[in-house]
């Protein structure tokens, strides 16, 4: 009787403590604890993804190529014979001084059109003086370039003279999903007619390939399908046979494919190509405006509601901006209805209108929304060499101008480390080591301990070009756009009024 009593106490204490180490390491409801019993791991409403059939894959992806690899074409630019390097010399018995070869290069182009034109990409043809075509059926021509736009690395050249030319099939690159299969055809290494096979990995990519000079586009497709030298300006498609994109980049670190290939969208290519080739040049309208991206310390700072949009940071005076009212400090949150969050989203979406057609964009501007309809400006109307200058890498220098007091905007800087470049990922700026209160940066709100990278959009290197680029600055606009980058990587924007 004893054992069995004994037995029971001890069972009582299993379940007590089976029920709190099982419930959440905490008691179960019944006993006056708090949370679940059971935890439960995973969705169960989840529903598995069918596997597609591989030999119907095999069979689009055999189709796939057959029907758009005729459309591919072979292009061989020669360009300016220049003077050989003497490093080069040694490879000829027969050398002489003055001895001169013909540059050369090679890529892909897409035949759009019947009537021989082909697009592919400006750095392909740029500086060609001539240009030959070979098709995937042998026959070769001598090509003419009709125009390019280094602005978008699209150019467009013609054919003449041949018959019944295999025509590629454009697609809607705004239908285009990440994970979806696409295939990247051209002529890497010059092996001519290579398909590689990979998906849609990222779309909207700004990754910096066009000179800042050239005011870039880039709304590139990124691709793990297998791009290599050669390829550019060659087809990417969808498994519908459709083209979607011009192939057009890779990021390497060898020159080699490494798993990231790019291609301009083939909208944003044939918006282009339609310009050369009905009027030799781009008709493209333009808002004269610089932008930067809406982080989360500056949408605080701007009281948004949301992580969204873009930030107009300078306006270029007599421009479309300008006349329409558009502010320096508003944040753009769509264009013509549709939400714009990066800055080469903002500026591919401008791009697709032409001089003289009306925008409207809605913007964010002191804890209120607006639409403002502006009307594009074309490149000769637009105040351009303003609108360039806002782009430039920093603005001309003036004569007799001294260096600004740092003491009186109101702060004080020093160069940064090597340690320091790393930690704050930046490759350039100052150090920002004091902030006083009441001056005009502290009314600004700058903080310390900060690397200060661009005043407006010039590159901070030094604190003596700092002090020269506050001067010129101040000279234009009594109050100065600082963007700093902070210690968690954010960017921050401040208005500095001039003393």
């Amino acid at each position: 009787m004893q054992k069995t009593f004994i037995g029971l106490i001890l069972l009582v204490f299993g379940l007590l403590f089976g029920a709190l180490f099982v419930g959440n390491f905490g008691f179960p409801d019944w006993l006056g604890g708090s949370g679940p019993s059971t935890v439960v791991l995973g969705r169960k409403d989840f529903q598995p993804i069918a596997p597609a059939n591989l030999s119907e894959m095999n069979r689009v992806f055999r189709e796939v190529s057959q029907r758009v690899k005729p459309s591919v074409v072979y292009i061989m630019v020669e360009g300016k014979s220049v003077e050989m390097p003497n490093d080069e010399m040694h490879r000829f018995e027969d050398a002489i001084p003055g001895l001169r070869r013909r540059e050369s290069s090679a890529g892909s182009g897409v035949i759009i059109s019947q009537e021989g034109y082909i697009v592919t990409n400006h750095h392909v043809v740029e500086g060609g003086e001539r240009i030959t075509v070979l098709l995937d059926d042998k026959r070769e021509f001598e090509a003419r370039l009709i125009g390019s736009d280094p602005s978008t690395d699209i150019a467009v050249i013609r054919i003449a003279g041949a018959q019944n030319l295999p025509v590629a099939a454009l697609g809607d690159d705004s239908q285009l999903a990440v994970g979806e299969w696409v295939l990247a055809i051209g002529s890497p290494f010059r092996l001519t007619q290579t398909v590689t096979a990979g998906i849609v990995s990222a779309v909207g990519r700004q990754i910096g390939i066009i000179d800042e000079n050239k005011m870039p586009i880039e709304d590139f497709i990124q691709t793990d399908a297998a791009i290599n030298p050669g390829n550019s300006g060659g087809a990417l498609v969808n498994l519908r046979g459709e083209l979607v994109g011009i192939n057009t980049a890779i990021a390497t670190e060898d020159g080699s494919y490494e798993g990231y290939g790019f291609a301009v969208p083939i909208g944003l290519a044939a918006r282009v190509t339609e310009d050369l080739i009905r009027y030799q040049r781009i008709q493209r309208g333009f808002l004269g405006i610089t932008i930067a991206p809406v982080t989360s310390d500056l949408a605080r700072q701007l009281r948004l509601p949301r992580i969204e949009g873009v930030l107009i940071t300078r306006i270029a005076p007599n421009s479309a901006a300008a006349s329409s009212g558009l502010q320096r400090g508003d944040v753009v949150l769509k264009i013509n209805g549709k939400e714009v969050n990066e800055v080469n989203q903002l500026q591919r979406t401008i791009a697709m209108n032409r001089p003289g057609e009306q925008v409207s964009v809605h913007v964010f501007r002191n804890g209120a929304e607006s639409n403002i309809p502006v009307t594009l400006l074309g490149r000769e109307e637009s105040n351009f060499g303003a609108i360039s200058n806002l782009f430039s890498p920093q603005p001309a220098p003036k004569p007799n101008l001294p260096p600004a007091d740092l003491a009186k905007w109101g702060f004080s800087a020093r160069p940064l480390t090597p340690a320091e470049l790393q930690q704050f990922g930046v490759q350039h700026g100052v150090w920002i080591t004091a902030v006083v209160s009441g001056s005009p940066a502290g009314k600004a709100g700058l903080p310390t301990n900060t690397v200060l990278t661009h005043l407006e959009d010039a590159r901070v290197q030094s604190t003596e070009q700092l002090k020269r680029l506050l001067s010129i600055l101040a000279q234009n606009d009594p109050k100065v756009l600082f963007r700093v980058t902070k210690q968690d990587r954010q960017i921050g924007f401040y208005e500095v009024t001039a003393p």
